[in-house]
């Protein structure tokens, strides 16, 4: 389709689809593979220890991990390395350049999921937006060879605002359509978060799952039955290193540097939540009342899901009261923190219920500190 279009259009979501990936660990397995870990580094360094020099290495629990989080268990790409207390990482073949790359397969595979469900033929998508948290390689984007994969004659690129890329994916599109740039665009979300996770320490070895989705985004004109309008989008950010990420392609210039725990995932989780749960719930409210919803009125929250408290928290002060499983339903449990991807497995499983007129909440916040709000209202 011409990506100039002669008038604006309404945007809607049309569908989401999602890609899980087939093995499991549960808090069980990993405090298993966890503990081992740390009787054999603390027999390692057992002179070290005693000397003072080299600090000991606590276990871990199922029940703290529950205590502190939520999550029970994540879905993995590949589960024995990461159990495995010798490696303690994910371990996946590195692909040709002839061959789809990892984060392109699964993306592709929630995008045809999300396209099946609207009915959708890849000749009417004009866009693909990949928004991730961490990008396989730097270029050519992610998002152009999932175009590729699918066979999409249009444009696409590549966006990262860590745990919000698909909220900001989602307006970002849905501004697109506005302007009559486009009439269908795809936000694909391919989480493949066991990567950055450092598997070896406990204060966060538990938190984060792989999975993949996708939200078919489009004028509201070409949209199925059932589709959901979007009544308005909020992005907010404001920066932080309270959730942080070192690895890059400079790291080469400072090889010292290498390896070193920062390079991968690390959190101040108490700042975190101090400072995210009160900029989340007042961005809510106040565009709730902006755009002229009672916010006590939204039928259902789907929020990101990183932490079961802050969820919690973040509902009551918007609903103003104790949100009940059905208005704000969790996937946390099973898919851990998905990063992007988590407030839309929520929508995504916890949507078809609803009835016409229902109005409702795709939310998410995390690394930047970001956040983004979707507010929707279902179309019979």
């Amino acid at each position: 389709m011409s990506q100039n279009q002669n008038s604006a259009g309404r945007a809607v979501i049309s569908s989401t689809g999602l890609f899980t990936p087939g093995e499991t660990i549960t808090n069980e397995e990993l405090v298993e593979s966890y503990n081992r870990y740390v009787e054999i580094f603390n027999a390692d360094n057992a002179q070290a220890i005693a000397a003072g020099e080299v600090a000991e290495l606590q276990p871990s629990s199922v029940e703290f991990i529950e205590k502190a989080s939520g999550i029970k268990a994540r879905h993995v790409m590949t589960k024995a390395p990461i159990l495995d207390p010798e490696t303690m990482a994910p371990r996946m073949r590195e692909r040709s350049n002839d061959e789809p790359s990892v984060m392109a397969e699964i993306g592709v595979k929630a995008a045809r999921d999300a396209l099946k469900r609207a009915g959708r033929d890849v000749a009417d998508v004009d866009a693909v937006l990949c928004a991730a948290s961490n990008m396989e390689r730097a270029y050519p984007a992610m998002a152009i060879e999932i175009q590729q994969e699918l066979g999409i004659d249009g444009f696409a690129f590549d966006m990262n605002v860590a745990c919000s890329s698909a909220t900001f994916g989602i307006q970002t599109a849905a501004d697109y359509i506005r302007a009559g740039n486009a009439r269908s665009v795809l936000v694909v979300s391919p989480e493949v978060t066991s990567g950055h996770l450092n598997w070896r320490d406990r204060d966060s070895h538990f938190i984060f799952g792989d999975v993949a989705t996708a939200v078919l985004v489009e004028d509201a004109e070409m949209a199925p039955a059932g589709h959901w309008d979007i009544l308005g989008t909020r992005l907010k950010t404001v920066f932080s290193n309270n959730i942080r990420n070192n690895f890059g392609f400079l790291n080469r210039a400072s090889p010292e540097g290498e390896g070193k725990p920062d390079k991968l995932f690390v959190q101040e989780g108490r700042k975190v939540f101090k400072e995210v749960v009160p900029m989340v719930a007042e961005m809510i409210v106040t565009e709730a009342e902006r755009l002229g919803i009672d916010p006590q009125a939204l039928r259902r929250l789907w929020l990101h899901q990183a932490n079961a408290g802050m969820n919690r928290l973040i509902a009551q002060r918007v609903l103003g009261h104790e949100a009940s499983a059905d208005e704000s339903p969790t996937v946390l449990d099973t898919y851990a923190n998905t990063s992007s991807a988590g407030s839309i497995i929520a929508f995504h499983k916890h949507h078809e219920d609803l009835s016409a007129g229902d109005t409702g909440l795709i939310c998410s916040f995390g690394a930047g500190y970001s956040a983004g709000a979707v507010f929707v209202r279902k179309v019979g």
